[in-house]
């Protein structure tokens, strides 16, 4: 602040008028004038100290007048911070990366001169996610890099009447202690032009606060100048040109449980409770500041306390306030600023289950155009209530709270069960539809199919089922709550041939039961035996629960035989065989391949005696007898390619991989490494062709195991660690086994030395 402002506040802090100063001080009453108008500027200290004699000042507020008196003797540029900081940015925490990007923004803004193009720093991002905090820190760290002064401009953007460009402008000037004699002589419409220059003949680091949009925030933007200017804005400002854009979103977990531990002192950090407290906070800077302020504030609290008391979702955002200070509030400062049909399709997104949504689903969801759709979810992302991520939207899980909180409040009930209801529908007409490019006999759309998705193609029908499957799965729990069993089934049914390509993703088993037990509920039989056998196919693959798929392949066979159809029956068989096998029961699942090849051939269903086929080439393998599983495996291949187009392209394709998967096993088992290597790196191709990231894993790390004992130790660790990349986050056997192996090759080399 300049000495001028600090002195006219001090005076009026004290009730004195100029000439009551003047008479206590010495002083006289012009010279004071002067100096509160900025006319005079650099005040000798036998000044300053009558002054502060005559304002009666503590030793503290004398010093401080004393140094804004020394800073502006010193050329009548330097500045003391104009604006206090506000609590919280002691106890910063986090943001290494984009700290890191604004050290580097100052020193290019350093290297520039006066007549260089200034290029502003935009941080964006949602309310409570410390933009302000962040700026102020910057301020306190490259303070020594503006030897001018810093100074930060609260824009005051979410205020009903914020201040014009003009006011704000005007401000900047009088604090840069331009006199007033200058800015009545240049007029007000040259103020802009006086700004401007002032700007490009400082390094001054000027932080735009708090931005409403960018009509307010251009005009204050430098032209040149080798000073730095931050903007923060809950907006984006998309509308800005040649900046640098810093949005920031919540905390990582490590960087919030530190915060909140530096606000409630180590000595009461319960690590797990910390942790979720943490976590139901969003990793919100707003949130957790709350919430480490109940906790410093009420010490007889544990954290665990806090946590459990933050676990029930409807009471959360009450419990986020601490005094004056509410989540909500600052959410609802940007909701109000929405227009009716932005505000109508936040309310609304509290209705999708899942993490994120695509622009179809929120049409889906709001009855509107795909391309309407987008056009508001952009506003709702320009405004910082949406997070966007490719074609993904993501809502926050404080701000999904408060959705629900307006949705409640501002919404009618019908309209809300209306929204639901037609979000459901399309869910899982889009993926009866998708799930059909899989089906033998199916495939593209039908010619009066009229959906808002791109499923032209059977990749772009996977894409949609792995993008949108959180919340397909959640219309296909809600259609059974609804008791529209028979939709169920329907949908479960059109998906399980694409349950094979996406083998890992940790829910078919439940999709399957729930579909048996609509089935039942609709007492057909033949639908439950289906439905009960994919089930148990997921619980024998997908959860490595081989005990559990037998007994569901064993209710499946008991339903198939009270209703006679003998391709579910040969189906059971046929898991029962898998899971017997995996049991290491080989001779029983024998047995149950042959009846389940009996069955399929007089059930006429080519694809189930082929997978038949297969299976009994394992299990001839896993005895021994390995030269029958080869001819087995060579039977297979021959069955396939004599086949015409018998079979699915991609039915054909996941066969020929689990054949050369066999082959290759059995191969390394004969120590056959050729043979082996060459089966082992098709299935590789073959799975890469078709995006089965569940299938090419395996196959990776078999590859790895063959080429390692080899001696081919390059390829070898190639092999592993992309099995690891191809099955990040799927949490399979594969990915342990490849780490277990690349491991011994680390071991290996250690002792071979260099």
């Amino acid at each position: 602040m300049s000495f001028g402002m600090q002195l006219r506040q001090l005076r009026v802090r004290a009730g004195l008028t100029i000439e009551g100063l003047a008479e206590v001080s010495g002083v006289s009453a012009r010279g004071i004038g002067n100096l509160e108008r900025g006319e005079r500027t650099a005040p000798q200290r036998r000044t300053v100290a009558a002054l502060a004699a005559g304002l009666e000042l503590d030793e503290t507020a004398r010093e401080r007048l004393l140094s804004a008196a020394r800073l502006a003797r010193g050329g009548g540029r330097g500045l003391s911070q104009v604006r206090s900081t506000p609590r919280g940015v002691d106890d910063f925490v986090g943001r290494a990366r984009e700290l890191a990007l604004l050290r580097q923004f100052a020193e290019d803004a350093a290297r520039t001169g006066r007549n260089s193009a200034a290029r502003p720093v935009v941080v964006s991002g949602p309310p409570g996610s410390g933009k302000t905090t962040l700026a102020l820190h910057t301020v306190r760290e490259l303070a020594d890099r503006f030897p001018d002064g810093q100074l930060v401009v609260d824009l005051r953007g979410m205020d009903d009447t914020p201040p014009s460009t003009s006011e704000s402008m005007l401000w900047v000037l009088k604090a840069l202690e331009v006199p007033d004699g200058v800015l009545a002589r240049s007029g007000a419409q040259a103020h802009p032009e006086v700004y401007r220059r002032v700007l490009a003949e400082r390094r001054l680091l000027l932080v735009l606060d708090n931005a409403r949009d960018e009509r307010q925030v251009r005009p204050l933007l430098p032209g040149a100048g080798a000073g730095m200017v931050i903007v923060t804005s809950r907006r984006m400002l998309t509308g800005l040109e040649n900046v640098h854009r810093l949005p920031i979103g919540e905390l990582s977990p490590d960087e919030a449980a530190g915060f909140l531990t530096s606000l409630v002192g180590a000595e009461r950090s319960e690590p797990e409770a910390l942790r979720e407290v943490a976590e139901r906070c969003g990793r919100l800077p707003l949130a957790l500041r709350v919430a480490g302020n109940w906790l410093a504030t009420r010490t007889g609290w544990s954290v665990r306390r806090l946590a459990d008391r933050l676990a029930l979702e409807e009471r959360r955002l009450d419990a986020l306030s601490a005094g004056d200070v509410r989540v909500s509030a600052a959410f609802d400062l940007s909701y109000r600023q929405l227009t009716p049909t932005a505000a109508r399709m936040f309310r609304l997104l509290a209705l999708v289950d899942g993490p994120d949504l695509s622009a179809a689903c929120a049409a889906a969801l709001t009855g509107r155009s795909v391309l309407d759709a987008e056009d508001i979810l952009d506003e709702l992302v320009e405004t910082g209530l949406l997070n966007v991520a490719g074609e993904r939207y993501r809502l926050h899980d404080l701000l999904r709270l408060f959705a629900r909180t307006r949705l409640r409040a501002e919404e009618p009930a019908e309209a809300v069960a209306g929204a639901r209801t037609a979000l459901r529908r399309w869910l899982l007409e889009t993926a009866m539809v998708a799930g059909r490019w899989y089906e033998p006999g199916f495939g593209a759309p039908p010619p009066d199919w009229r959906g808002t998705v791109d499923l032209s193609s059977a990749d772009r029908a996977a894409h949609w089922f792995r993008a949108e499957a959180a919340n397909w799965l959640a219309a296909l729990r809600a259609a059974a709550a609804e008791g529209e069993h028979a939709t169920v089934v329907e949908a479960a049914e059109s998906m399980h041939w694409f349950s094979d390509q996406f083998i890992f993703w940790g829910h078919w088993a439940e999709v399957f039961s729930t579909a048996a037990r609509s089935a039942r509920l609709l007492g057909d039989l033949v639908a439950e035996a289906t439905q009960l056998n994919y089930q148990a196919w997921a619980l024998i693959i997908c959860e490595g629960s081989p005990r559990g798929g037998l007994a569901k392949a064993a209710e499946a066979l008991e339903t198939a035989e009270r209703v006679g159809d003998l391709a579910q029956e040969a189906w059971a068989h046929f898991y029962m065989a898998w899971a017997n096998s995996l049991l290491d029961e080989q001779l029983v699942a024998i047995e149950h391949n042959r009846r389940a090849a009996a069955l399929f051939e007089n059930a006429g269903d080519h694809h189930g005696l082929l997978q038949t086929m297969t299976s009994q080439c394992i299990s001839l393998s896993e005895l021994g007898r390995s030269r029958e599983a080869i001819a087995e495996i060579a039977r297979a291949f021959d069955y396939i390619d004599g086949s015409g187009d018998l079979f699915e392209p991609h039915i054909a394709d996941f066969t020929r991989v689990n054949l050369h998967l066999t082959s290759g096993a059995i191969r390394m088992s004969l120590e056959e490494w050729d043979e082996a290597i060459v089966s082992l790196r098709t299935a590789v191709d073959l799975c890469r062709g078709t995006g089965n990231r569940g299938l090419e894993s395996r196959a990776l790390v078999a590859l790895g195991e063959a080429l390692s004992a080899t001696g081919r130790k390059a390829e070898a660790r190639e092999a592993l660690t992309r099995c690891l990349l191809v099955d990040a986050g799927a949490g399979s056997q594969h990915t342990e086994r490849a780490r277990q192996h690349l491991s011994r090759l680390d071991a290996d080399g250690a002792a071979e030395g260099p």
